[in-house]
């Protein structure tokens, strides 16, 4: 009609929600999408609900509509939450018909909320060999994940270009560098070292210049371990000093329908303080399951997975010296954001505050995990990041040594061990240093790198990490 291609803004229910609450984060998640050639690209975004994926896609669309060379009806977003693969196809159609006064440019699709319909990977897999779609830009976003779908063998083998970068992408509540940035703290944020370098030359750099600022980084990760990096929960942390009841009964909703919408509503507090409290041992199923009351194993089973296809958790498996996973062996379980582990208490009466030493454990892993699946695409998805290991004298081990790939070989990343103390860490070092000859152990305010194992403040590992 001749006005402004991105005034849609401004009556868009999903930013408008944004605005009041904006700390100016911005994920750069889908940067070669809003930015770059409008190709055969695709893109899977997976991520947990209230995260931002709907938001990320309208900014992604706005992007487009401000682009000179680009056609704002080239951008067809699409909510599929609640569709069948069915309608996919239908949709390709009318979407196509409705634009097709551009024709032949291509379209960028963007797909929200799609990877939990059933078949839907076997549907863009035909839409994309047998109609025009094979030349567009598709995004597909989802927190749930249809678990017949098979994605390496429909979508990313030879069809979305030669990187995984480019196809498996992951957004998780913002880290702890994203968290200061988005509080406006002038803290100075030398780059991340490499994860099987984290005792180098240059990360010694890094900590010398962060130990003028121990205590105010002790300040920030407590907060951080309090409100998480859900974006709008820190924006109301920074407001107010504390997360609404009215978020925490939305990431509780969609808890309850994803991993258990039969059993009544006070079941997802009651799972969630049961497995934050035994989020730092390997986990024994059946007494896990015999603590929720369920009558068979494989009812805890099913939740557990469940959780983790919702991108709300993290397995960290056992392995061996060498970072490979031992068959047959329990594991353990982290809640992707320290925020999760605060709805039982805040929501259900009795029950019990997360413990720090829990949630400090947790957050280390969830941002080791998150580092090695940046490294190598589709680790996350496919239950291979963090590993825990037992020695022989059945010590344990947080996170040993994993492979990950660099630029020249494979690299084994650096043994950690988290421990929340602010002095006598030199007894609990002693395991790393016999296994391993040094690591890092995470403390809570103690640097100390004159050892074979070094300690370093949880916020400081944090920000060498990623």
């Amino acid at each position: 009609m001749g006005g402004d291609a991105s005034d849609w803004q401004a009556a868009d229910a999903t930013l408008r929600g944004r605005a009041p609450l904006d700390l100016g984060y911005r994920s750069d998640l889908l940067q070669d999408v809003a930015s770059g050639p409008i190709d055969d690209k695709l893109v899977v975004v997976r991520g947990p609900r209230r995260v931002g994926k709907s938001v990320l896609l309208k900014d992604t669309a706005a992007t487009l509509c401000r682009r000179r060379d680009v056609d704002p009806r080239q951008v067809i977003y699409l909510p599929c939450d609640g569709m069948r693969a069915l309608d996919l196809n239908r949709v390709q159609k009318i979407g196509r018909d409705l634009t097709q006064s551009i024709d032949p440019a291509p379209r960028v699709w963007l797909l929200d909320e799609v990877t939990g319909i059933k078949g839907w990977t076997e549907t863009l897999k035909y839409l994309r060999d047998n109609t025009l779609l094979s030349g567009d830009t598709v995004v597909c976003t989802g927190s749930s994940w249809d678990p017949d779908a098979e994605a390496e063998r429909d979508l990313f083998a030879g069809r979305a270009g030669t990187s995984a970068w480019d196809r498996d992408r992951l957004l998780l509540p913002m880290s702890f560098r994203d968290y200061l940035q988005a509080w406006g703290e002038s803290l100075p944020l030398d780059p991340p070292a490499p994860v099987w370098d984290l005792q180098g030359d240059a990360a010694l750099k890094v900590l010398s210049r962060l130990e003028l600022f121990t205590e105010d980084l002790d300040l920030r990760w407590q907060a951080f371990l309090t409100s998480g990096g859900y974006p709008r929960a820190v924006a109301e942390y920074r407001r107010t000093g504390m997360v609404s009841d009215a978020f925490l009964h939305d990431l509780a909703a969609w808890l309850h329908r994803d991993i258990d919408p039969n059993a009544p509503d006070d079941s997802v507090p009651t799972l969630l303080e049961e497995l934050q409290a035994r989020s730092v041992s390997p986990m024994d199923l059946t007494d896990f399951a015999n603590a929720l009351g369920f009558a068979r194993r494989e009812t805890a089973e099913l939740r557990v997975a469940r959780l983790v296809r919702s991108c709300a958790a993290v397995e960290c498996f056992q392995v061996d010296g060498h970072g490979r996973r031992i068959p047959r062996t329990q594991k353990k379980l982290y809640l992707v954001d320290p925020l999760l582990a605060w709805i039982p208490p805040r929501l259900r009466s009795g029950a019990a505050n997360p413990d720090p030493t829990h949630l400090n454990e947790a957050a280390i892993g969830v941002g080791l995990a998150r580092t090695i699946n940046r490294l190598q695409p589709g680790r996350w998805r496919a239950r291979d990041t963090v590993g825990y290991l037992r020695t022989t004298g059945l010590n344990e081990i947080d996170f040993a040594p994993v492979a990950v790939p660099s630029a020249h070989a494979p690299m084994l990343t650096t043994p950690l061990e988290a421990k929340w103390v602010a002095a006598n860490w030199r007894q609990a070092a002693k395991t790393i240093e016999g296994r391993f000859g040094a690591g890092i152990m995470a403390t809570r305010t103690v640097l100390d790198t004159t050892h074979p194992a070094w300690a370093v403040p949880a916020p400081m590992l944090s920000l060498l990490m990623e």
